[in-house]
């Protein structure tokens, strides 16, 4: 046995060659916290640094997944907390909320600094992307060397869900997906299998669930180039990817109105794009413009330039009406009946989506 030790909730191992990240919240999904993004870092940074140690894994604990996000629920205490939102559904810059310190914006910058760091990771870092995959989960598997899927992975960026926008270095990567399966992933929030994982980039190979324990046994000898072809399975096809036609000519309308009215007409004959239309009209108005710009001009961005851009984003969003009741109809009071401010499409205008994306002086992410 390796040498295992807890810091908070993470337990970290030196077995063998290999050090093992093991996310240890299984009653939360394995959620993110602001300790544990820390904690990862730093252990990240020692292992980097350790001969000793010739690659690093990542998994999570208990049967329920990888990890399913950050634990926006404690951002949504601090945000009721720090500001009572009787007015608009965004705070003017200059009022005193943009003057407080908010627990989102350190949790943000310390999560965002760990996925960036994962990104260029001089070690071969291996991520079990087994089960719930999502949010947060995604920024700490998807930007790593070696991402595996298996039979029981659900993977997607949630974040239009709770009035968001995609993080964590997300739209960087779904901005890469072929044939606008990325934007179609990030507007809707959709869950992906393993097969629709794959096919938009997320991940590099598919594994039995049943053969994890001894390929973590396997990699504590060898290196994960060698070891990890007697692991892979050939993953079924993805419904995804079996759909990139409609996807493509659907949403490559350039606002979120003119995608809604592609799917509309789409989905008089194909009834996955009558879905995706309907879904996209439970989402937060201004959610899904401030994701459609921000996944597109992602695309013009290094992973650091994204990273910036969407700290930016929630930094707005922290001040938000609609992030605030995202979570709380989720996660917090559990109703599933958002009240969303703006409600329609239209009220979203322009110079409300460009208050999203105007960096705010003295709150921009920078990387030490």
């Amino acid at each position: 046995m390796g040498k295992e030790t807890f810091t908070g909730d993470v337990a970290f191992e030196h077995r063998g060659r290999l050090g093992i990240i093991t996310l240890n919240r299984p009653k939360a999904f394995n959620s993110l916290t602001e300790l544990m993004c820390e904690s990862v870092l730093v252990q990240l940074q020692e292992w980097a640094e350790d001969d000793g140690v010739l690659q690093v894994l990542i998994r999570g604990a208990g049967d329920r997944g990888l990890c399913a996000g950050g634990d926006v629920v404690g951002v949504h205490h601090d945000m009721v907390e720090k500001q009572p939102l009787d007015g608009g559904d965004l705070l003017p810059e200059g009022t005193p909320a943009y003057q407080a310190d908010f627990a989102g914006e350190r949790f943000f910058s310390v999560e965002y600094a760990m996925n960036r760091y994962i990104a260029a990771y001089p070690k071969p870092y291996i991520a079990l992307m087994d089960g719930l995959v999502l949010g947060g989960g995604i920024g700490i598997s998807a930007h790593g060397s070696h991402r595996l899927v298996t039979e029981r992975t659900r993977a997607g960026m949630p974040e239009t869900t709770i009035g968001f926008a995609p993080d964590v270095g997300g739209t960087h990567l779904l901005a890469r997906a072929p044939q606008n399966l990325g934007l179609h992933a990030g507007l809707t929030g959709a869950h992906l299998d393993a097969a629709d994982a794959l096919a938009l980039g997320l991940a590099d190979a598919q594994i039995a669930s049943e053969s994890i324990d001894e390929l973590i046994q396997v990699l504590s000898e060898d290196p994960v180039d060698e070891a990890l072809p007697r692991f892979v399975v050939e993953p079924a096809s993805s419904s995804l990817a079996g759909a990139a036609s409609w996807i493509e000519q659907a949403y490559s309308g350039a606002t979120v109105e003119q995608i809604l009215t592609a799917l509309d007409e789409l989905g008089a004959d194909i009834p996955a794009a009558a879905e995706a239309a309907a879904t996209l009209r439970t989402r937060s108005p201004t959610s899904l413009k401030v994701a459609l710009r921000s996944i597109r001009g992602a695309a013009e961005l290094s992973l650091k330039g994204a990273l910036v851009q969407e700290y930016t984003i929630g930094v707005h969003a922290l001040r938000s009406h609609d992030f605030r009741e995202g979570i709380r109809a989720q996660l917090v009071d559990k109703d599933r009946d958002p009240q969303w401010r703006p409600a329609t499409l239209e009220e979203a205008d322009e110079e409300l989506i460009d208050h999203y994306f105007a960096p705010v002086p003295g709150r921009v992410l920078s990387f030490a």
